[in-house]
């Protein structure tokens, strides 16, 4: 099967082959056709499988085969995604393959002034690509108007969900207009997505290309045993002796993900950290330095990572496990991308464990265990923790003595008659 079998226009087609595309990806295949029916759609595939083309392409054929009224441009399309970076690489796929035609796409997101953002949807917008929060934000303010739309994307709703911005899509919902047609995209079809479906889609198509909660073939996934202690000194070692040129490492948490990029750092293994807590110049200026392996590592914690495109990525670490095994499809996901090979590596201590036997169940297959003469697992004194720093003046305003004055207690003196 080829794109010239699904029903897109010879503009879209010119702008696939100009991106050097020449056969969709299985979800595109089904997605594409599912869409252009016009019809409500519920669609599962483990990620770096083209599930952001699967729907951007039809919407933009959609949107283009229809003659414009005059006027301000209408917002005919909104997607909805989890999370910045996601929203980033959405739009792009949007510009890339709608560069033949004549659409306006517009992405806003919280973390960066909304001025621009503003002016854009102002200007008028065919399509918007939107995070939960400022989509709200400026529709409260009555900036945005989304009562001539007429498709409704959720991406990656299973993350949605995990995120709680389930009180937010239903918000929405009551703002849009109920004749639509609704996309759901997600990584799997858990219970909750299926719940979500009668909520919100209308005897949808269901579209699915990989079995429930299945990680991609080509990734090759290991598991060391390690005390707590020893997993940076492993970290370290692998990084080192592997000649390891690009990594994602997981963290579970942000002071986590600091912590770990400090350390590589002081080792002279270039870091950085992405996180939730860094604006979004900052979490730009991380990913770009990674893409271009001007930075080696780049640690993440798991909202932040959603979303993030490095094509050919070789290795995905998880210094922590996921205590929601879901979250390890996701995170191992990012590796073997588009066909090619790639190793998750998992850093596993005791308390851990229960978090493995629950990733293991969820996957019905055992990760194989991984076991290195060359390196000493024993615990030493170096490689303790270091006592978390507290700053107990934190947040107080500093004191300040007052001029020509003594700083002394001083008790009330009775007043003289």
């Amino acid at each position: 099967m080829n794109f010239n079998s699904l029903g897109l226009s010879d503009l879209i087609l010119q702008s696939i082959t100009d991106k050097g595309y020449t056969e969709p990806s299985p979800i595109q295949a089904q997605a594409i056709p599912a869409v252009l029916s016009g019809k409500d759609v519920l669609a599962a595939a483990q990620t770096g499988t083209g599930k952001t083309a699967g729907f951007t392409l039809p919407i933009l054929q959609q949107i283009s085969s229809k003659p414009r009224p005059k006027g301000k441009r209408k917002i005919k399309a909104l997607i909805l995604t989890p999370t910045r970076e996601l929203a980033a690489q959405v739009g792009e796929s949007v510009r890339t393959y709608g560069s033949n035609l004549d659409i306006n796409s517009c992405i806003i997101f919280g973390g960066v002034s909304a001025r621009p953002q503003i002016s854009q949807i102002r200007a008028g917008v065919d399509i918007l690509i939107a995070t939960p929060g400022r989509l709200l934000d400026l529709q409260n303010q009555g900036i945005i108007d989304l009562g001539s739309l007429d498709t409704f994307v959720l991406d990656e709703a299973d993350r949605m969900l995990d995120m709680g911005f389930i009180h937010d899509i239903r918000k929405i919902n009551r703002v849009i207009p109920r004749q639509r047609q609704t996309l759901m995209f997600s990584a799997t079809f858990s219970t909750e997505i299926l719940e979500l479906t009668k909520e919100f889609l209308d005897q949808p198509i269901y579209v699915q290309v990989a079995p429930r909660n299945t990680t991609a073939e080509n990734v090759n996934q290991l598991m060391y045993r390690t005390p707590k202690s020893r997993k940076t000194a492993l970290l370290k070692h692998l990084i080192s002796t592997g000649n390891w040129d690009q990594v994602l490492v997981f963290t579970r948490t942000k002071h986590g993900a600091n912590r770990l990029s400090d350390k590589l750092n002081r080792a002279k293994i270039t870091s950085m950290p992405i996180h939730g807590n860094k604006s979004q110049n900052a979490r730009v200026k991380a990913l770009e330095g990674f893409k271009s392996k001007e930075i080696k590592v780049l640690v993440a914690t798991d909202i932040a990572a959603r979303g993030l495109d490095i094509k050919q990525l070789p290795h995905v670490v998880n210094f922590e496990l996921p205590n929601v095994p879901e979250d390890y499809v996701h995170r191992i996901g990012r590796t073997a991308r588009a066909g090619a090979d790639g190793y998750a590596v998992s850093l596993v201590d005791q308390e851990e464990v229960k978090f493995l036997r629950s990733i293991e169940r969820l996957l019905d297959q055992k990760i194989p265990e991984g076991k290195l003469s060359n390196f000493d697992f024993t615990v030493t004194k170096q490689d303790e923790e270091e006592p978390r720093r507290v700053n107990f003046n934190r947040g107080r305003k500093p004191f300040k003595k007052s001029p020509n004055k003594k700083n002394k207690t001083t008790r009330n003196k009775p007043t003289k008659r």
